[in-house]
């Protein structure tokens, strides 16, 4: 699966669009195609960034529109869709879970849908083809101080997003038992990397930071999460793409598990180091009003994915968030944009 031709929805997304990047370098004789809304989080200022790449196609539309996915998937003919595009903060969810019903699963019934029926039209290329849906961890709902998900773990989620993914997987899960659509899942931890929309909390903290402004922290920082830098999660989707057996789920995680205060304090640390301020970063810490429902721990245990298909991390959390805050730092003008707005001008 080296020369093919891939669809990617979500791709002018935080991960969506680090896997686009990672994949064209990784693969050269592979074409990719995005499929991207651009809600407030597609940020088509990063795909400009690949505008020089030949094997790379734009198109804006919503994976609900079954006429644009129809005429995409008969026009294109991809031999893979990766599924990235969802809503994915929770907070968001809390305020206003319609658009994430909407999005996460109405939009992903109707691009299975259509893949269903693409490949009812083309039985010959159901052999080859691969729908690959990335999830979250949150589906499975809150650990206690000990113990890990794993891919038996029951869902139990907490959050109307959690909710959503939930169901968009269930919806995943049954077009392979019930239709034969050659599907594979992953539920992944907590990304962090650049590129990543400044109101989740890494890419939060350090602009913040940056500015000089408070650094919010729910409750008392002692909900633990467990980091994976987005690099390591592209080249895991790589691997369950290539090699992942139909029907079945792979966890993916780094075994990095953080209190999300150490977090913080690690960040502070860094921007201390490169952008050295009076009274030192950790000063801005403030804490705020804990969130609704919060989940207290989430772990991954990512023992199939290692075995079965040969993946590591290659990022330890020390290095890669060096690396993630050195990014921004560089990378002021990216921040900004999406601060001001300004990354919108020309999206209706």
């Amino acid at each position: 699966m080296t020369a093919r031709r891939v669809l990617v929805t979500g791709g002018a997304g935080f991960i969506g669009f680090n896997f686009v990047r990672d994949l064209l370098a990784a693969e050269p004789a592979t074409e990719v195609i995005v499929l991207d809304k651009l809600t407030y989080a597609g940020n088509p200022q990063s795909l400009a960034e690949l505008a020089h790449e030949p094997r790379l196609r734009f198109v804006r539309a919503d994976i609900s529109d079954r006429t644009a996915v129809r005429e995409l998937l008969d026009g294109a003919q991809p031999g893979a869709v990766v599924h990235f595009a969802a809503e994915s903060h929770v907070d968001r969810s809390i305020d206003g879970p319609a658009a994430f019903i909407q999005t996460n699963v109405v939009g992903t019934f109707e691009l299975l849908d259509e893949v269903r029926t693409h490949l009812t039209r083309h039985p010959a290329r159901r052999a080859d083809f691969r729908f690959l849906h990335v999830s979250t961890d949150e589906v499975f709902g809150a650990l206690g101080p000990e113990g890990a998900f794993t891919e038996t773990t029951p869902y139990a989620p907490r959050s109307p997003y959690a909710a959503s993914k939930a169901a968009s997987d269930h919806l995943v899960g049954a077009y392979f038992h019930t239709y034969g659509v050659p599907v594979v899942t992953t539920n992944c931890s907590n990304n962090y990397g650049p590129y990543q929309f400044p109101e989740k909390l890494i890419p939060l903290v350090i602009a913040n930071g940056l500015a000089g402004q408070p650094l919010p922290v729910y409750g008392a920082g002692a909900n633990v999460r467990d980091w994976i830098h987005v690099s390591d999660h592209c080249a895991a989707l790589r691997a369950v793409l290539a090699r992942g057996r139909l029907g079945e789920t792979y966890l993916v995680g780094a075994r990095a598990e953080r209190k999300n205060l150490d977090v913080v304090h690690t960040i502070c640390d860094v921007l201390d180091e490169l952008v050295p301020r009076a009274g030192g970063h950790r000063a801005l810490i403030t804490f705020v009003t804990d969130r609704l429902g919060h989940d207290f721990r989430y772990a991954i245990d990512p023992t199939r994915v290692e075995t079965e298909l040969g993946w590591r991390p290659q990022t330890s959390f020390a290095d890669g968030i060096r690396r993630t805050v050195a990014w921004y730092v560089a990378h002021r003008a990216w921040t900004d944009a999406i601060r001001s707005g300004a990354y919108r001008a020309g999206v209706a």
